[in-house]
């Protein structure tokens, strides 16, 4: 029975193997096309790529969308200093949730790229 295990786990890293270097085979010849741009990058009627367009449209919303954030955050220190230490309003507490959504947000869209 091991006999068995044995040659189809050979057969598996011989079949990955083979997949490795045939993929490699595969993208070794690309490359040459506008200055080493990928086969899928699309090019915009004004000439530019549209994953440099899709990147600049993301800057400008992590930009926008960190200013929403420090004003919540000084919403939410202001909120705080005014409030009782036991008792917080609702909008406090949905001060924060936004707060966590933004942050949230932008840091997917850093990962992204």
């Amino acid at each position: 029975m091991t006999l068995w295990i044995r040659r189809g786990v050979v057969a598996v890293v011989l079949l990955a193997g083979v997949s490795v270097y045939a993929l490699q085979q595969e993208g070794g010849g690309r490359g040459g096309r506008r200055g080493g741009a990928e086969e899928d990058d699309v090019i915009l009627p004004s000439g530019k790529l549209q994953k440099d367009e899709i990147l600049k449209a993301e800057h400008r919303q992590n930009l926008k969308d960190a200013a929403e954030l420090a004003e919540l955050a000084e919403q939410l220190k202001i909120d705080l200093e005014k409030s009782d230490r036991y008792v917080l309003s609702m909008a406090t507490l949905k001060k924060t949730d936004d707060i966590e959504k933004l942050a949230k947000r932008i840091s997917a869209r850093l990962r992204h790229n």
